[in-house]
């Protein structure tokens, strides 16, 4: 049990193949991002991204038969979560602009670290132990070696993206915001369904989007072409539609510490796909790094509960 006297239930099969599904899926948006920003300006990309996952989520929500309309005290549960949203898609996709996906995908993933403070010190909804400590250690260690042993590209093999202090930085940014508004989510769960808060809090950060975007970004680029738009789609459906949905159904039952903690998995399929498809440079110690990951996911979370005072 938690401080607070709820529990906290441990994942079963069911949930862990929903959480290790959604890591990939997230493990591939900053490969998606990369090819809509030949596009698109970073914000722009964000509105169109979306907005596709309103229209899911309105679909999500008719198919579940959830009522849209706000209640009294929801309209600003909405607005706060959609306005957290906006910063934190803007500066995660701006980080992508001035950075390279490899890297992206491996320093988005210490907002476990936020997600863990916050819940330890702050809301007290799942406190730390030695064991956790362990785990997640292990876990970072193997996030810093595929980091520290990523290949530069060579004038014979050239990559597409090079990545920047500034970009880095800024990213580590934005996985600070990801968690503050993770834990915010779980927190007002009981107080709105979870379609509806993802439905309107999509649609607040569309407006932020599309302002900031129409206010200050040039649309000089060349035009859409197939990946774009196919990276795109993926951002909008499988990421802000599907993955937003399956995450938040998680929230209701498990603590936002112990789904993040799958999160170290997430630069694993980023640096694979980020290869494939960007030709990122690929890690010789990527499987070590893999192993490690596993490792302290799977320490964290196979602790026994306990209860705390």
């Amino acid at each position: 049990m938690t401080s607070s006297g709820k529990t906290v239930e441990p994942l079963d099969s069911k949930s862990l193949a929903i959480v290790l599904l959604t890591a990939a899926l997230w493990g591939g948006t900053p490969v998606a991002v990369s090819f809509a920003a030949s596009s698109l300006p970073p914000v722009a990309i964000a509105a169109v991204r979306f907005a596709l996952g309103a229209i899911f989520m309105l679909a999500w929500c008719w198919l579940g038969r959830t009522p849209m309309r706000l209640q009294p005290g929801q309209f600003r549960l909405c607005l706060v979560a959609g306005l957290l949203l906006a910063v934190q898609i803007v500066t995660f996709n701006v980080a992508i602009e001035w950075s390279n996906a490899s890297h992206s995908s491996v320093l988005i993933s210490t907002f476990v670290f936020w997600v863990i403070a916050i819940e330890h010190s702050i809301t007290k909804t799942d406190r730390l132990t030695t064991r956790k400590v362990i785990g997640l250690v292990i876990a970072f260690f193997g996030v810093l070696v595929m980091l520290s042993k990523a290949e530069k590209g060579s004038a014979s093999v050239p990559v597409q993206d090079d990545p920047s202090r500034a970009g880095d930085l800024l990213m580590v940014f934005s996985a600070f915001l990801l968690a503050v508004r993770v834990v915010y989510v779980k927190q007002v769960l009981p107080r709105i369904e979870p379609g509806k808060l993802i439905f309107w809090h999509d649609v607040v950060g569309v407006v932020c989007f599309l302002s900031f975007s129409f206010a200050f970004e040039e649309f000089t680029r060349q035009a859409l072409t197939v990946a774009a738009v196919l990276g795109l789609l993926y951002q909008g459906l499988l990421v802000a539609g599907l993955c937003f949905a399956l995450q938040t159904q998680l929230l209701k039952k498990h603590s936002a510490s112990q789904l993040s903690m799958f999160s170290f998995s997430t630069p694993v399929f980023g640096v694979l796909l980020a290869a494939v498809f960007r030709d990122d440079p690929l890690s010789s110690w990527l499987f070590i790094s893999g192993a490690c990951i596993a490792l302290g996911i799977y320490i964290v979370n196979s602790q026994p509960q306990q209860k705390t005072a």
